[in-house]
């Protein structure tokens, strides 16, 4: 059975796999491997949310397709959500500016074949599905800590916490996020940029029902606004907005933030109201590309090993994309491999190599292509859209990448 919170100090644990992060990617490669029978150390920072804030709607969502939704399935975790606070995305609309005769793309799960085209899922209800899972989980020890070093031989690798416990595991996974400690100390190398964008969250109630539909705009000046569905008249905003607007809008009142809404939604979703309690956040956007997924006994998943701009919504797709590829390897790796041989590993990451190339190159094209406010490229890029609208071949496309599986 797992066992929870730390060890006494100066513990030497042993086990196949020590997986170092404790976000949702992590935990859900804890508890896929740990159903393989690997023994499986998870080591992170416990987090909790604050009571107060049970009831109220989380501003971080994602957007899960399917092949979060199986994996989640798999190691059990789906049925565990409150799907009263989930909601499924049965269309999309996405436009090329903010006028009547821009550029425009609609999706249907109808046409797609699927009961849906994703799921809106919030933070917080995705961990603590996640949590309540790896509390029942066998061969799967949790520590709350955080890791001080690693040493890495021909046989092992162990890591120490700052604990003074010691870990010692055939394969380390990096799921320690965007500024990846496990990464650093392999020493690979990563090319940065910022999109200097910020992205802003909230949660809304709204006057029309939104049928399932998220909306999507790629304004002139303004970034890239995105609202959406939440169970219920509800939905969240996330707003690649540029960094000086990106402050205002988190200074002003989300009553403000509504009103610069209005001439977006209003025609399909009626007047916005700010969700009680009011909260509004906001992240830097930028796109990170390490120069290798993996290192000796090292494998990187999540943001640790990819981060890309937000207007697609597959960051947390790619990451839950990487456990199930992960896991496949290491479930084909035979009786005689260990979970760190140099073979599998290099096999995990050219598993990965084309969706994650294809989804850095997607999204960064598309946030360039919309960051420029010149009139013929405008002209031209609405006009694109309409046509793609109009060719069922390269829509269906375009769905099967972001379902992340083979429409039929």
């Amino acid at each position: 059975m797992s066992k929870n919170a730390g060890a006494s100090p100066m513990v030497k644990h042993q086990c196949d796999i020590c997986i170092v992060g404790n976000g949702a990617v992590g935990k859900a490669a804890a508890l896929g491997l740990a159903q393989m029978g690997l023994r499986v150390t998870l080591v992170g920072m416990a987090t909790t949310a604050a009571a107060t804030m049970a009831d109220a709607w989380d501003s971080r969502v994602y957007a899960l397709n399917h092949v979060a939704r199986t994996l989640l399935s798999t190691v059990k975790v789906w049925d565990a959500l409150d799907m009263a606070r989930v909601a499924a995305v049965d269309g999309m609309s996405i436009k090329g500016g903010t006028d009547s005769n821009t550029g425009n793309l609609v999706f249907d799960a109808y046409s797609a074949r699927v009961d849906a085209l994703a799921w809106i899922i919030e933070d917080r209800n995705l961990n603590q599905a996640l949590d309540a899972a790896l509390k029942f989980a066998s061969n799967l020890r949790v520590l709350n800590g955080r890791v001080q070093s690693m040493q890495i031989d021909a046989a092992a690798v162990t890591v120490q916490l700052e604990s003074g416990d010691a870990i010692s595991a055939a394969l380390i996974v990096g799921a320690d996020g965007a500024q990846s400690w496990v990464r650093s100390q392999c020493g690979i190398g990563i090319d940065y940029r910022s999109y200097k964008q910020r992205g802003v969250v909230a949660n809304f109630s709204c006057e029309r029902p939104h049928h399932g539909i998220a909306h999507q705009w790629f304004t002139e000046t303004e970034g890239i606004v995105a609202l959406l569905p939440l169970p219920g008249q509800r939905v969240s905003l996330v707003w690649s907005a540029p960094e000086a607007l990106a402050l205002t809008l988190l200074e002003e009142p989300l009553s403000q933030l509504a009103a610069r809404l209005s001439p977006l939604a209003g025609e399909k979703l009626g007047q916005l109201q700010p969700l009680q309690p009011e909260l509004v956040q906001a992240f830097p956007l930028s796109l990170l590309k390490p120069h290798a997924l993996v290192a000796p006994r090292v494998a990187l998943i999540g943001d640790a090993g990819h981060v890309v701009h937000p207007l697609a919504g597959h960051g947390m797709n790619l990451g839950f994309g990487d456990v199930a590829a992960l896991i496949q390897v290491l479930a084909e790796r035979g009786a005689h491999r260990d979970c760190g041989n140099e073979r599998l590993l290099a096999r995990y990451a050219r598993s990965r190599k084309e969706e994650i190339l294809l989804m850095q190159m997607t999204t960064d094209g598309l946030a360039r292509l919309f960051g420029f406010d010149f009139g013929p490229l405008r002209l031209l890029r609405n006009a694109g859209l309409n046509l793609l609208d109009k060719i069922p071949v390269l829509k269906r496309q375009l769905m099967t990448h972001a379902l992340g599986r083979t429409t039929e």
